[in-house]
């Protein structure tokens, strides 16, 4: 595809999009969350031009942009674009500087869904753009640049998991990543557990007025603690004893919303005890509180996410069922025995089809390496 459109052989790179087994609108409270790099991925391949521009073409949109590596745009455009070359303003910004490329993406994470397309894009296009010049960043400080893509380029609001995760994802293991200091350990996932993955088919935007209404209450509800308690910058400070002593202080929203964050944290580590200990007993149970929690407290599901767990619960095989990513639509996560993993995908897509009238898209997933250079 590259050769054949820019009549050059490219290097060739790849970042996977991931699945959060546990720990929803966490991150930006600095609490923990413990997401999964699946294989859904994006794919760059790059080669060096010499007349000074910068031409990205995304196979998926079937579209090409062209831009001037010496006058890269100081804003966004609202497309597609907005990633690969953001990443060039931010690492432009950081003091790179960058010869003129040619780019093409591929990706089959499904747009939408909440598995991360955004963040396996900004990743892959840093791996490839830094190796034009010979320059690489240790994992977690290039998932934090590309946050800061999403951050002031594109102008979402979001948190670092999704970036760190696709940078440091590790082949059959969930990693447990403290938002706080970007610590992290990793827990192998057992090999007889498979993970489906089912996408409602509704989509959501994280840039929309939900996200950032939701980040608003549960900061109001910080507000309120830390007005007794100047110790609790963040929500990852605060204890379900201080909601129990101030929560009358808060609206009834951000009551909630502290609510779920709270006990979503204290949920996460002990998920990631159970995985390592290998209690999937304990972990399923975990999850559907988690589910419970996002759907009631922090009101981040929609009836078609809610319906998808609900019709998982009795399926053989089922050891977990949750809504993941962003909420308000995209996919659920469901930690399935290998051995049922098919039946039990092909069932769950019958009765959710008979159920909404939508047809879902469910794939079965494994857990897979972080971003790196293809051979």
């Amino acid at each position: 595809m590259h050769l054949a459109r820019f009549n050059a052989e490219p290097a060739m790179f790849v970042a996977p999009g991931r699945v959060n087994l546990i720990g929803e609108h966490t991150d930006y409270a600095e609490g923990f969350v413990m997401p999964v790099a699946i294989n859904f991925a994006t794919l760059a391949a790059i080669s060096p031009r010499t007349d000074g521009k910068v031409v990205i073409y995304s196979e998926n949109f079937g579209e090409e942009k062209t831009f001037d590596a010496a006058a890269l745009p100081a804003k966004p455009a609202k497309n597609w674009s907005d990633y690969p070359i953001g990443v060039v303003v931010i690492l432009t910004g950081e003091g790179h500087k960058f010869p003129g490329f040619s780019m093409s993406l591929w990706g089959d994470v499904p747009l939408g869904s909440g598995l991360s397309s955004s963040a396996a894009l900004e990743v892959v296009t840093a791996l490839a753009v830094l190796s034009l010049i010979g320059a690489s960043y240790p994992g977690p400080v290039l998932a934090r640049l590309c946050q800061r893509v999403e951050n002031e380029f594109v102008g979402a609001n979001c948190g670092i998991m999704d970036q760190f995760i696709s940078a440091n994802g590790k082949e059959n293991h969930a990693l447990l990543l403290d938002c706080r200091d970007l610590s992290f350990r990793l827990a192998p996932i057992p090999a007889n557990v498979a993970l489906v993955i089912a996408n409602t088919m509704v989509k959501h935007s994280v840039l929309g007025g939900d996200y950032p209404t939701r980040r608003r209450e549960s900061e109001a509800a910080c507000a309120v603690i830390a007005s007794h308690r100047p110790g609790v910058p963040f929500l990852r400070d605060a204890t379900l004893e201080d909601l129990d002593k101030w929560g009358d202080e808060m609206e009834p929203k951000s009551l909630m919303r502290a609510r779920h964050v709270i006990s979503e944290d204290l949920r996460t580590v002990a998920a990631s005890e159970a995985l390592l200990r290998g209690d999937m007993k304990e972990l399923g149970r975990l999850m559907a509180e988690a589910h419970a929690s996002y759907s009631g407290d922090f009101e981040g599901s929609c009836v078609e996410a809610d319906t998808m767990v609900a019709l998982a619960q009795d399926l053989p095989g089922l050891i977990g069922a949750r809504l993941t990513g962003g909420g308000f639509g995209g996919c659920t996560i469901n930690l399935v025995e290998q051995s049922q993993a098919a039946a039990f995908a092909k069932a769950l897509g019958e009765r959710y089809a008979a159920k909404t009238g939508i047809m879902p898209e469910i794939h079965i997933c494994h857990a897979s390496n972080g971003a790196h250079k293809l051979d």
